[in-house]
């Protein structure tokens, strides 16, 4: 679980709460048509954006932002790294026996046609090409929490102007005009929190767990190249290093050295 997005929800939530208790009159900030205006007004926006089946991954995609913990990338290095130990002593056919111990598909990909002796230019391309799926699937998951968060503030502007068309239509009360601006001031204020606190910053978190992936699917390929390549260890180790930041490669030399 991705402690600090449950964190930052959480505390947008008790901010924007909390502001309005203290208001006093926490009712006024509560109107039914507004909340229906801006949510099914951004969905519709997005579905004539988006292609439908990709909007009904997005429930998926959101849990998986929220929830994934993705594996860290000196963990894979290091894993690699044991690999390159075992093709060196025992012979790249031995690393088979270690395909059921891994968890990540692209690996037991790469693993399985360096095993079956496949060219490392066919081997590398195909693993690429993988990465490049990949790439757009989050790319196009980002593009439509986006869109939702662009379209909300735009649905709770119109819905905004409705109430205002709807209260100067009828100005038989001037006594009302004030609880009907108040109103018709309420999909504003909905659009802009449902896109900043939800919308907007997944899509950030989302952008971030998609470079730690790619750098990840980056660091595998690239060891999967240089074991089937029978590149020494350490060589392994001082590639496939310089995808680590300098605190991370500075804490893993250790143990890193003793894997080689």
């Amino acid at each position: 679980m991705d402690i600090a997005t449950i964190i930052g929800l959480v505390l947008g939530v008790i901010v924007i709460v909390g502001s309005i208790l203290m208001g006093g009159m926490p009712q006024m900030f509560f109107d039914a048509p507004s909340v229906v205006v801006v949510i099914i007004g951004a969905i519709a926006s997005t579905f004539v954006a988006f292609p439908l089946g990709n909007i009904l991954k997005l429930p998926k995609v959101m849990m998986k932002t929220i929830f994934a913990k993705p594996e860290p990338v000196d963990a894979i290095l290091k894993q690699l790294v044991s690999f390159a130990e075992v093709a060196r002593r025992d012979g790249i056919l031995a690393l088979e026996n270690h395909v059921d111990d891994i968890k990540d598909p692209l690996l037991v990909q790469g693993i399985q046609m360096a095993v079956d002796g496949t060219d490392p230019e066919l081997i590398e391309a195909i693993m690429e090409a993988d990465l490049e799926n990949m790439i757009s699937r989050h790319e196009t998951a980002k593009g439509i929490f986006d869109c939702l968060g662009k379209y909300a503030p735009a649905f709770g502007m119109i819905g905004t102007l409705i109430g205002l068309v709807t209260m100067l239509g009828d100005m038989s009360d001037p006594s009302g005009i004030g609880a009907g601006m108040a109103v018709a001031l309420l999909t504003t204020l909905y659009g802009a929190i449902i896109a900043n606190v939800i919308f907007l910053p997944l899509a950030d978190k989302l952008a971030l767990r998609s470079n730690e992936e790619i750098v990840a699917k980056t660091i595998v390929i690239k060891g999967v190249i240089s074991i089937q390549s029978g590149d020494n260890p350490r060589v392994v180790e001082q590639k496939l290093k310089t995808f680590l930041p300098p605190s991370v490669r500075a804490g893993g030399d250790d143990e890193l050295a003793k894997a080689a």
